[in-house]
């Protein structure tokens, strides 16, 4: 049982790495994993999504789930 993570853009330069696979735990949140990926550092301003889909910090993963970090999007 795992989530596939995967990082972008600046995110993964500050990591080290494009992506990660993380055991799955029942009861999950983007949160947790964020905090196993980066050292338990605060998510701030980092955006998720959740099979290709925004998520908020508190959304739930389930097993299989792919769970991707990136860094704020701007324009002008």
């Amino acid at each position: 049982m795992s989530v596939h993570v995967k990082f972008f853009a600046s995110l993964r330069d500050e990591l080290g790495r494009g992506e990660a696979q993380i055991e799955y735990v029942s009861g999950m949140t983007v949160v947790d994993i964020w905090q196993q990926v980066a050292g338990n550092e605060p998510m701030g301003h980092v955006l998720a999504a959740v099979n290709m889909e925004y998520a908020r910090p508190e959304t739930g993963i389930n097993d299989g789930d792919e769970v991707a970090f990136f860094p704020p999007v701007t324009g002008g």
